[in-house]
């Protein structure tokens, strides 16, 4: 990498891990494979940064991190792996912390694809069309997984609702 590249790719990685690890965190529900994925993918950025360039690097970036978290839920070992159930930061944002958590477990019972449809397109904000670019699939298949995903989030949170009340 030249050096002029270097310190772009420096500025990058600085400034942009707290959103990345987020967005690992809410892809797969687990703060321990958040970082090790964003990681990952910053050292695969640093591999690609001339490519990549070119590109959205949040795209990019999220992109990696997509296929890593993918990649490693098909390893066995990494399936069997479970880290502490407590969650080491507060939430964000307003929301009733029993509601929070109700979401973040139906989240993470969505399978590693729907899951990470639904955080591309409603934590990121992206479009179909850039959702799709970011997953590598067509169009109608992020709105097939994202529509999957949403009935499948739907019933388990009513599901909790249910249990809640009684």
């Amino acid at each position: 990498m030249r050096d002029d590249h270097h310190g772009d790719f420096q500025n990058y990685v600085t400034a942009r891990p707290p959103a990345m690890r987020y967005f690992a965190y809410l892809s797969c529900g687990d703060w321990h494979r958040a970082e090790d994925a964003t990681q990952i993918a910053f050292e695969r950025l640093y591999g690609a940064w001339h490519r990549a360039r070119r590109d959205s690097l949040d795209a990019y970036t999220r992109r990696i991190i997509v296929n890593t978290l993918i990649n490693e839920g098909r390893r066995g070992w990494f399936r069997r792996e479970r880290s502490a159930a407590a969650m080491p930061e507060p939430p964000p944002d307003d929301h009733a912390p029993d509601e929070r958590l109700s979401l973040l477990e139906a989240l993470a019972r969505l399978p590693a694809r729907c899951r990470a449809t639904v955080v591309l397109r409603y934590w990121e904000d992206l479009s179909v069309a850039e959702t799709a670019v970011v997953m590598r699939c067509s169009e109608s298949t992020v709105k097939t997984q994202t529509a999957r995903a949403l009935r499948t989030l739907r019933d388990l949170l009513s599901i909790s609702a249910e249990g809640a009340a009684r």
